[in-house]
């Protein structure tokens, strides 16, 4: 690890800490984080602005009573055939006589919106569709609070090289605590990362005990409530995978010091050790607020963002080592980090279609994470990271949905010979 900080995330160099009012674009204003996001905004007014809000289009009504609310000058929904729908959502939600916010549609239409004049964009769209819009930020000299992980991963060297020092605020739980815990220390004195994990819903279970879990279960988490895809992510763990190569790329830490343990609780969010042995970790109740808050205001607090402890009443922490041979994914997500290139852009392309394939029954929990180690394994060694271009990684996303999907099709067939 170099001295220098790092070009993305680092506690002690803020982008931009201006106080006062800051104007926020949300993107993904109607999924888990946007609509927390929101909530964040609504209870502090004297603090944030919202000027825009964007989504997939799948909620319009819900999009159009959030842009009422928040008295945005704009609307951008990625699904163009939305449109008249979200139009006629908005004219019933706004008053007589009131003026309709501006309206963008398309699959730029968020990118357009993270370049837009702001002072904060909150990318919390899921997938590597949000690439783009992170990229317009960056460019466009926005701070970026960054839920959207997967832009960072299939990225990487993309968005280092766009972000300025600080420019960066994660709000992943997972770095959002490391970026606190970071603050308490210089970089040289760092030892190792620790990313903690609750372990999913089949935490315990071997790789035999999870061949015939169902959708529904898979869906059951133990301590957060997000959206499907992150979920099935979090069950399979592949969501920690993605996180311990996001923390190398925010942090420049490498693989062999980035540590992730299971703690099924979900209370301490993630650790830091230092060289001397001492280990601080950033503990709050599962609640994403936190979280956004410090993506959102960072350098400062938001007062009662989210729930604290009650230090009256008992309670037990507990962590264990994970179980790497029920839960590849961690592995398997270092070897395609350390490979660079569009290797994490294949990863991670490949195992947002087998989570469809296995979400609408054509592919067995198991048979995720095996199609995804056969796509991988089949793009072999990818070109240095150096030179990547985002038409590598959107041609290498192409061709690992497509494998992923041939796969898929071909595992269903056998299972039903």
């Amino acid at each position: 690890m170099s001295d220098s900080p790092s070009p993305l995330a680092d506690p002690h160099l803020v982008f931009d800490a201006a106080v006062g009012r800051r104007d926020l674009v949300i993107l993904g204003s109607t999924g888990s984080i946007g609509t927390q996001a929101i909530d964040l905004v609504l209870r502090n007014p004297g603090r944030f602005r919202v000027t825009a809000v964007s989504a997939a289009g799948g909620r319009v009504r819900l999009l159009a009573e959030q842009a009422r609310q928040l008295r945005v000058r704009t609307v951008a929904v990625a699904d163009g055939d939305k449109v008249p729908a979200l139009r006629d959502a908005l004219r019933d939600v706004y008053g007589a006589g009131e003026p309709l916010p501006e309206i963008l549609a398309g699959p730029d239409a968020a990118t357009d919106l993270a370049a837009s004049d702001c002072h904060t964009v909150l990318n919390g769209i899921t997938g590597s569709i949000g690439l783009a819009p992170t990229l317009a930020a960056l460019k466009a000299g926005r701070t970026l609070a960054l839920a959207n992980k997967e832009s960072l991963i299939v990225g990487g060297p993309l968005v280092k090289a766009l972000a300025a020092p600080g420019q960066i605020i994660p709000v992943d739980s997972e770095h959002a605590a490391l970026f606190q815990a970071l603050a308490a220390g210089k970089r040289a004195d760092v030892r190792k990362l620790v990313v903690t994990a609750s372990g999913g819903p089949f935490r315990g279970r071997t790789r035999d005990e999870l061949a015939g879990v169902t959708r529904e279960q898979a869906l059951a988490h133990p301590t957060w409530a997000m959206g499907p895809v992150i979920t099935v992510n979090s069950a399979t763990l592949v969501n920690k995978g993605l996180e311990v190569i996001e923390a190398h790329l925010l942090y420049d830490i490498p693989f062999d010091r980035i540590e992730v343990v299971v703690h099924p609780q979900s209370y301490v969010h993630s650790m830091v050790e230092f060289t001397d042995g001492s280990t601080l970790a950033q503990a709050t109740p599962p609640d994403m607020r936190g979280p956004i808050a410090i993506g959102l205001g960072w350098p400062e607090r938001v007062p009662d963002a989210a729930p604290a402890f009650d230090w009256t009443t008992a309670s037990s922490w507990e962590f264990f080592p994970l179980d790497a041979e029920a839960f590849p994914s961690v592995g398997l997500a270092r070897h395609v980090g350390t490979l660079g290139g569009t290797a994490p852009a294949v990863f991670n392309a490949a195992n947002e279609e087998c989570v469809d394939a296995f979400l609408s029954g054509r592919l067995p929990f198991n048979g995720i994470m095996d199609t995804v180690t056969a796509v991988v394994a089949e793009h072999g060694t990818p070109a240095t990271g150096t030179s990547l271009t985002v038409a590598d990684v959107l041609e290498a996303e192409t061709w690992a949905r497509s494998r992923a999907r041939e796969l898929s099709a071909e595992a269903t067939a056998e299972a039903h010979v």
